[in-house]
């Protein structure tokens, strides 16, 4: 099933959340970047290197689909790898000290 099957409406309304999820995101990797570049803990720079996996995650799968021809499978995939990663890396950064 195409994505432009359910119709214009829901394609805008995906457009839209997922423009302001790489906004949102963006933010709170830059806000924990400026963190780590202040006090220099490591948790706090895999903090946020796991934020802007999860970021690019959360974008990847649609953009690949649209600009590069990527099947829509494949696409989740990468999306679904890269945001796990990102995951695991603020899973790790919650347990480094």
């Amino acid at each position: 099933m195409s994505p432009d099957a359910a119709g214009p409406t829901i394609s805008i309304a995906l457009a839209v959340v997922k423009t302001l999820s790489l906004v949102v995101g963006s933010l709170i990797t830059v806000l924990a970047y400026r963190a780590y570049r202040r006090t220099g803990q490591q948790a706090l720079g895999l903090l946020a290197a796991g934020f802007g996996l999860v970021t690019l995650g959360l974008v990847l799968a649609g953009t690949l689909y649209e600009l590069l021809g990527v099947s829509l499978g494949m696409g989740i995939l990468l999306e679904s790898l890269l945001m796990l990663a990102g995951f695991l890396v603020i899973a790790y950064s919650l347990y480094v000290s």
